[in-house]
């Protein structure tokens, strides 16, 4: 996880990043301190926290296994899985809920950054969510696009919509010109 933390913020080393913004967790935290790091412009050296761009809530389901999960709530189970978008596990987030918090986290953060570029740094439920956003697929609907760690995904914001621009670019994960060891 290092490894690919210190290659996508090499990989963003030359872009003009006014601001990083990071999910409160962990490994986001991580990822975003190292592009942070290496940020060109003054204000992207901070990471700004944002528990709007923390993974879905899992409630209970939190730290157990699939096998634990479907043992001891084969029915919650079954609705999880089937992706129903109403469905939170006790004491967890919607995929409705999980839609509107992302969709509000970005708006409020893209609005402060008109005509500037930003980087999220997030989870895979939440790169999902704005896949969906930015390409008008339904939450329920069967995942048919990657969700690679450390991976450039690339939006464009405005008032009136999320747009697509890039997905799922990992080169950057592959090109032996940004491993140290190569040189």
């Amino acid at each position: 996880g290092r490894w690919q933390a210190q290659r996508v913020a090499q990989a963003l080393a030359d872009e003009p990043i006014h601001r990083v913004y990071s999910s409160d967790l962990s490994r986001a935290h991580a990822t975003a301190r190292a592009i942070a790091q290496l940020a060109s412009e003054p204000a992207a050296k901070e990471v700004q926290v944002h528990t709007g761009l923390r993974e879905r809530g899992f409630g209970t389901f939190e730290g157990q296994t699939w096998a634990d999960i479907e043992t001891q709530w084969p029915e919650e189970s079954r609705r999880w899985r089937q992706r129903d978008p109403h469905f939170a596990p006790p004491g967890g987030e919607t995929l409705v809920q999980l839609r509107e918090r992302i969709a509000s986290a970005v708006a409020a953060l893209a609005a402060q950054h008109l005509g500037q570029q930003i980087v999220l740094v997030a989870h895979g439920g939440v790169m999902d969510m704005l896949y969906r956003l930015a390409t008008s697929q339904d939450i329920g609907a069967p995942r048919t696009w990657e969700l690679g760690n450390a991976a450039i995904n690339r939006l464009l914001w405005t008032p009136d919509a999320l747009t697509l621009v890039g997905w799922a670019d990992t080169r950057h994960l592959e090109d032996e010109t940004l491993d140290e060891s190569s040189t």
